[in-house]
């Protein structure tokens, strides 16, 4: 098979806001015609899988929920042999697959992903976890390929200065791209599809054309 789906992760602090960000992200990408699929983490249960499948956007059969049985990014980093093995049993049931995203168990603000699994990274925080998130400059912050932060209509609410988050977070990202999101508005999605269809898809089907040809 010479065509594979690119492989996108999605990690952040539990409460972040991962699995609503991919609730509001998915039916615009399958609108769009983008054919995706999703392995979620979790410790010992497939409770965002389930959550997922209630939803009813995407068939069941697309959604696989991995039983880490660790810390959530020993399955993404140190050994991500199970996901490895769920995104390849994804395409090999749909070889039409375009995207695949990898949804990390809820983890700490040092949690990255291996590019051994994925192309690119999504870390989300949330405003509702402080202003001075950006300044203890977590790994899968800084590192990630995009860094989301979510939740932005809260900040009034929880005594979070947005405008200081915005400034420390683009100083500390340096030139790498940031999203602010709001997913019950959907306020901030847009940059968040901008950066999957235009670097993480547009780079994986340069790869299956340099492949088939």
């Amino acid at each position: 098979m010479n065509h594979t789906a690119a492989r996108v992760g999605v990690g952040g602090p539990v409460g972040s806001g991962k699995t609503a960000l991919l609730e509001c992200l998915i039916p615009v990408l399958m609108q769009r015609g983008i054919e995706v699929a999703v392995v979620t983490n979790d410790l010992l249960t497939q409770e965002d899988a389930k959550r997922l499948k209630h939803k009813g956007f995407l068939p069941a059969e697309r959604i696989i929920g991995v039983e880490t049985g660790s810390c959530p990014h020993t399955a993404i980093r140190e050994d991500p042999t199970m996901n490895l093995l769920a995104v390849s049993d994804l395409e090999r049931l749909y070889p039409q697959l375009d995207l695949v995203f990898i949804e990390s168990g809820g983890d700490n603000l040092a949690s990255t992903f291996s590019y051994d699994l994925v192309d690119a990274y999504i870390f989300v925080i949330d405003v509702g976890a402080g202003d001075d998130i950006p300044r203890k400059n977590g790994p899968g912050f800084i590192q990630a390929d995009l860094a989301v932060i979510n939740k932005i209509d809260i900040a009034p609410y929880v005594g979070a200065d947005l405008n200081l988050i915005r400034k420390e977070a683009g100083e500390r990202r340096s030139q790498n791209r940031i999203a602010y999101t709001n997913c019950k508005t959907g306020e901030g999605l847009g940059d968040v599809i901008d950066f999957i269809e235009e670097t993480v898809l547009f780079r994986q089907s340069c790869k299956n054309i340099s492949v088939e040809v």
